[in-house]
């Protein structure tokens, strides 16, 4: 057919699919296809009583005839003229009956190349002449395929070989002739073409399968016809077969199928979009970082899909993508939830056969936490930069104030007899003087730590002498509570540097409660596990004490709270404070081997949490700070928005022998508690969540089941939202962060 137009009635009702098809066989250079597109089987009986087609492209589901009667009535008006039969995945049973009626091929949508359809369209045209040829004489059929690759042959009864043409590779038309297939190729592959020629046999009905050959220690694939031989009384005499080799098709076949495989292995999101942005590939990396299943994204414009809103950043790696070929960096892209992730993203184009610009390929790795990670790694180091310039600013000080402190001392002495006057001046200087020196004390102990006398104390004392001290000086609009374990454990310090932690955590809780408030101060003790440790960069495994200072105040903007640690970054109007009260307290804590956690939220209030370690000597510890005991295989719903939590908590309960399920939000949650009620023992929830809260989201638990054993979790929380949660009867409250002994006992204690 190479050089020759081939002229098509394409009889299909979807604009879609016909769309597709004629994009497929414009892609093709090696023949010219003219198609003619109708949407009725009527208006292709008209065509047909006018016009001579080559080929039939027939879809069996029309507006005006269902089935495998259209191909009947098709096949009736046009008996030369060679059919295939265009089918959905789901209806290939049907297109094998058409085949067995008379229909050439079959062709799978969603599974058309162009290339692919040529050569059905060609094949099919070639059989129906070779089976035309075989009507009127065996030397016409044997003209008709002189030049195809087709391995043609018929078996009488005992299928034996009675006519061959065109033999495959490594056998001879002699080595054929006269035989049966147990005396040529392996017996397993002999017994399976037997079955399926005695079914042939049998029944007289036709079929056609793929089936692989050994021939010389060689296996290829083939797509094997076989239809019954019948004489002129019709009456079945053998089977007459058409074998394509179509090795090279499977082993493409094959190579994708392992590609696809692995592209499904890896934890990237791999996605492929055309040129007009619409998602054509999406793998399960994609599925499991952005929530989309593949179903979901096929189709959908992937800026729509994955951005709130179209951004420069975008339009310029387009841009180079489409104009260099390859584009990568940082993204910030949507999950499916609304969650704003960053992603390290490389885009490539592909390219068609032609070299023509196709479609673009992206891979995107998450990098949320490394970037928190280093963020804190960042912080930590702009800190130090700071402590270091600070340092160095603060001797310089200290070289000028020490004169001037000095003098201002000797003076007095010098001139007993100076007016008052210059007495009071001269005092004046001295307490600006010694001001001067507290200032760089405060710097120096955010620099390196005021090294101070340690000894072993017990902080309940200190906090409950600080309780005193805020009760008497603080305005009474301010109320102040204190709670401390009797057998808290001890630290190794210097009782008046954690006295003014103390004090500058709570002039600052009074500043930010202008109107008053609560002032809340507790201790507890806390066992730090490799699960809290790698929550938090500045943590070690061990013994801690926590010192918690909380207000109700008007908490502190996101976009300044990692600044608030820095010397002289301050909110507060000129001259109400000199920015070194928090840079203070985290040199201080620092140079007692711990650190300082902040929660606040604008509105509500703010919660420094101050971990110093414990050392030996501690009082006996209590049960409830033993090993907890290991799960019983109980399974728990684990309900959090945050992936490394999910991960972190789900791979600590298995260690103990519990199952998980995890949900990344309310709606998500009551789904899976609802298919799984009667094998769920406890859910923990988290409060803050994306789509469908906390709150209510255990509301909705409660009513489908009100016996649900549920541990609420939650970082700084207002009295009033605690109380609301305390409401809806939860089991048990769990502080994140919280450690793996800690949610064990928790889970212990409801489970109970």
């Amino acid at each position: 057919m190479a050089g020759k137009n081939i002229k098509v009635l394409l009889v299909e009702d979807n604009p879609g699919d016909v769309f597709l098809l004629q994009e497929f066989l414009k892609e093709v250079t090696t023949v010219v296809v003219d198609l003619m597109p109708v949407e009725r089987l009527s208006e292709a009986i008209n065509y047909l009583a006018k016009e001579i087609f080559d080929v039939i492209l027939l879809d069996l589901s029309l507006p005006d005839s269902q089935g495998l009667e259209t191909f009947i009535i098709a096949h009736h008006q046009a008996k030369a003229t060679p059919i295939i039969v265009l089918t959905g995945i789901n209806d290939e049973t049907l297109a094998i009956r058409a085949m067995q009626e008379g229909a050439q091929d079959y062709l799978v949508k969603g599974q058309v190349t162009g290339d692919l359809l040529v050569r059905s369209m060609r094949y099919a045209i070639e059989r129906q002449r070779a089976d035309n040829a075989l009507r009127h004489s065996e030397e016409r059929f044997r003209v008709a395929l002189k030049n195809s690759p087709i391995f043609v042959y018929n078996q009488d009864m005992e299928l034996r070989y009675t006519w061959v043409y065109n033999p495959p590779s490594g056998l001879t038309v002699e080595e054929i002739l006269g035989k049966q297939d147990l005396d040529i190729i392996p017996v397993e592959d002999a017994q399976h073409l037997i079955t399926i020629k005695h079914g042939v046999l049998t029944t007289g009905i036709g079929t056609r399968e793929e089936v692989s050959i050994t021939i010389k220690d060689t296996t290829r694939y083939y797509d094997l016809t076989v239809e019954p031989l019948r004489n002129e009384l019709q009456e079945v005499v053998g089977v007459t077969c058409a074998s394509i080799d179509i090795s090279e098709r499977k082993l493409a076949e094959e190579k994708i199928r392992e590609q696809a495989a692995l592209l499904d292995v890896t934890t990237d999101a791999i996605c492929v979009r055309d040129l007009n942005n619409q998602i054509i590939f999406w793998n399960k990396g994609a599925e499991t970082l952005f929530g989309w299943r593949a179903t979901e994204a096929w189709g959908k414009n992937a800026s729509e899909l994955l951005y709130d809103e179209p951004s420069p950043e975008i339009e310029a790696a387009l841009l180079q993508a489409t104009s260099k070929g390859k584009w990568q960096g940082e993204l910030n892209k949507l999950t499916k939830n609304d969650k704003e992730i960053l992603v390290a993203s490389r885009w490539s184009l592909v390219y068609d056969e032609q070299g023509k610009p196709k479609a673009i390929l992206t891979v995107d790795t998450d990098i949320t936490e490394k970037k928190h990670l280093e963020a804190q790694l960042f912080r930590a180091q702009r800190l130090e930069s700071i402590g270091t310039l600070a340092s160095g600013i603060a001797h310089d000080l200290n070289n000028i104030l020490t004169p001037i402190l000095a003098g201002a001392q000797l003076l007095p002495l010098k001139f007993p007899d100076a007016d008052e006057r210059t007495r009071h001046l001269l005092e004046i200087l001295e307490i600006n003087a010694r001001r001067g020196a507290d200032l760089v004390k405060q710097v120096l102990s955010f620099a390196r730590g005021v090294e101070g006398k340690r000894i072993t104390l017990q902080i309940r004392h200190l906090i409950v002498e600080v309780g005193k001290i805020l009760k008497e000086t603080f305005p009474k609009s301010i109320q102040i509570s204190t709670d401390v374990l009797q057998d808290l454990w001890m630290v190794s310090g210097d009782s008046t540097q954690l006295h003014q932690v103390l004090m500058n955590l709570c002039v600052n809780a009074r500043d930010a409660m202008p109107n008053g408030g609560s002032l809340s101060l507790y201790a507890e003790n806390v066992l730090i596990d490799e699960n809290y440790a790698r929550m938090n960069l500045e943590a070690k495994e061990g013994p801690y004490i926590v010192m918690t200072v909380s207000d109700t105040g008007v908490g502190i903007a996101k976009e300044i709270l990692d600044r608030i640690f820095e010397p002289f970054f301050t909110t507060k109007d000129v001259g109400k404070g000199t920015g070194l009260g928090l840079s203070t307290v985290l040199g201080i804590v620092k140079s007692h081997g711990g650190f300082v956690n902040v929660d606040s939220e604008p509105g509500t209030g703010t919660s420094f949490q101050v971990y110093l370690p414990a050392v030996e000597g501690m009082e006996t510890i209590t049960p409830e700070e033993l090993p907890p005991q290991a799960g019983h295989g109980e399974l728990i719903l684990v309900v959090d928005d945050e992936v490394a939590i999910q991960e972190i908590t789900r791979t600590s309960l298995e260690a103990h022998n519990y199952k998980t399920l995890i949900a990344s939000d309310g709606i998500e949650a009551i789904a899976l508690y609802a298919q799984n009620r009667d094998k769920i023992d406890a859910v923990l929830m988290d409060i803050m969540l994306p789509t469908l809260d906390g709150l209510t989201t255990i509301r909705t638990l409660k009513k489908i089941n009100p016996l649900v054993r549920i541990i609420a979790s939650s970082g700084l929380m207002s009295d009033n939202k605690l109380s609301a949660v305390a409401a809806t009867g939860i089991n048990t409250f769990l502080v994140k962060p919280y450690t793996i002994n800690e949610l064990l006992l928790s889970l212990q204690k409801v489970l109970s």
